[in-house]
């Protein structure tokens, strides 16, 4: 399962890890993605998001019909 926000475009990114002894390896910081499940009442079906938290606040406040909108205007398959 890919670690993508659906709404926000969000992924991992890399970084080093450093040990005491300041050796240096890359590592993948991971974002907190959540499965969730939207009711969308003007099509009254049920939807379910790959989102990150990011992508959760953003659909509490634009509102779940304006985001999907734009994501299918970008592309998406919803």
């Amino acid at each position: 399962m890919a670690k993508i926000c659906a709404v926000s475009g969000k992924s991992y990114q890399k970084g080093n890890k450093v040990s005491f002894s300041n050796k240096k390896t890359i590592k993948r910081f991971m974002p907190n993605i959540q499965k969730k499940r939207y009711y969308l009442v003007e099509e009254d079906k049920w939807i379910t998001l790959k989102l990150s938290t990011q992508g959760m606040r953003t659909i509490n406040k634009r509102g779940l019909y304006n985001v999907v909108k734009e994501m299918r205007a970008a592309g998406a398959k919803i």
